[in-house]
C-alpha cells in the first residue's frame, strides 16, 4: 500500500519525481512512476472460491390463518370496513 501511495505522490508532483532521477521530465522517459500515472500497471487475476455456508435451520413456508372477528361478520362478503372505522 505504501508503494502505491508513493507512486501516486510522485506521479502527482513532477518536481518531486525529478528529484529521484534527472531525466524524469524528458519525452521518452519510462519508469514505474510514469507507467503508473498512465495506467499501464498490470494486476494479477485471482480466482476466489465463494464458500456458501449451509444453514442449519430450516424455514417452513408461511401459512395464513383466519381469525374471526365480530366486525367482520357484519360486513357484506368481499368488502372492507368503512373508512371511518379504520384507525388513523
Amino acid at each position: 500500500m505504501a508503494l502505491v501511495l508513493l507512486l501516486n505522490l510522485l506521479a502527482a508532483a513532477p518536481s518531486l519525481h525529478e528529484r529521484f532521477h534527472a531525466d524524469a521530465g524528458k519525452e521518452g522517459h519510462q519508469c514505474a512512476v510514469t507507467l503508473f500515472a498512465h495506467g499501464l500497471v498490470d494486476a494479477p487475476a485471482v480466482d476466489v472460491a465463494a464458500i456458501i455456508p449451509v444453514s442449519p435451520v430450516e424455514f417452513s413456508p408461511l401459512t395464513s390463518a383466519t381469525v374471526p372477528h365480530p366486525l367482520v361478520a357484519t360486513l357484506p362478503p368481499g368488502r372492507g370496513p368503512p373508512a371511518a372505522l379504520l384507525p388513523s
